[in-house]
């Protein structure tokens, strides 16, 4: 006989079940998300307190020039003060409330590079960090890129620049690249290409 915890782990695994929220109260409410504290009885039975970061969720644009035989990738380079560093990363921007994500990236592309692209794909899609925040990312690939005139918010002092991809992944993996749907991204278009997937 398989011992209790084992034999619950197993059953989860061949049903799962979702938590149960037993109540939720927000406790914090900004312009951008809102905090709530939710009593829960998770799938094993356990009662517990999980405080969750509620977020409307974001949009990742990955605009590649593929008009010569490397690809070459735009990225941003602007403060951060939770990180309190300038950071290296892909442009993006949270989705508006009933806004369609792909027209949140289309807006978020213009305002941040000044680019427009004519072809786009979503590529990716998760969760930012699931333990305590529900926001997703929606990557988009952008390509078909045309330049024109960026329109940053009063708070965004945003630099630009090209890298050739592999310059990018040796950022990735050197650690010059350091914010994750960043890293994600140029990690699948490096593997897309080495499968000669067409991007």
């Amino acid at each position: 006989m398989l011992p209790t915890r084992l034999a619950m782990i197993l059953r989860m695994a061949r049903k799962p079940r979702k938590a149960r929220v037993l109540s939720s109260k927000v406790v914090y409410r900004g312009p951008v998300f809102y905090v709530t504290t939710d009593q829960v009885q998770e799938p094993g039975g356990i009662a517990a307190r999980r405080d969750v970061i509620r977020h409307s969720g974001s949009i990742v644009i990955m605009p590649v020039d593929d008009t010569s035989s490397e690809p070459r990738v735009l990225l941003a380079r602007q403060y951060r003060h939770p990180a309190q560093d300038y950071l290296w990363e892909l442009p993006a921007g949270r989705i508006d409330p009933g806004e369609d994500a792909l027209a949140g990236a289309k807006r978020e592309l213009v305002e941040e590079t000044g680019y427009s692209a004519t072809h786009w794909k979503r590529i990716l899609f998760f969760y930012a960090s699931p333990g305590f925040l529900d926001e997703t990312m929606a990557v988009y690939l952008a390509t078909g890129l045309k330049r024109g005139m960026a329109k940053p918010e009063e708070d965004e002092l945003i630099a630009k620049r090209f890298f050739p991809l592999s310059s990018a992944v040796r950022m990735v993996m050197n650690g010059a690249i350091r914010d994750g749907k960043t890293i994600a991204s140029v990690l699948w278009l490096d593997k897309a290409r080495a499968l000669r997937r067409r991007i």
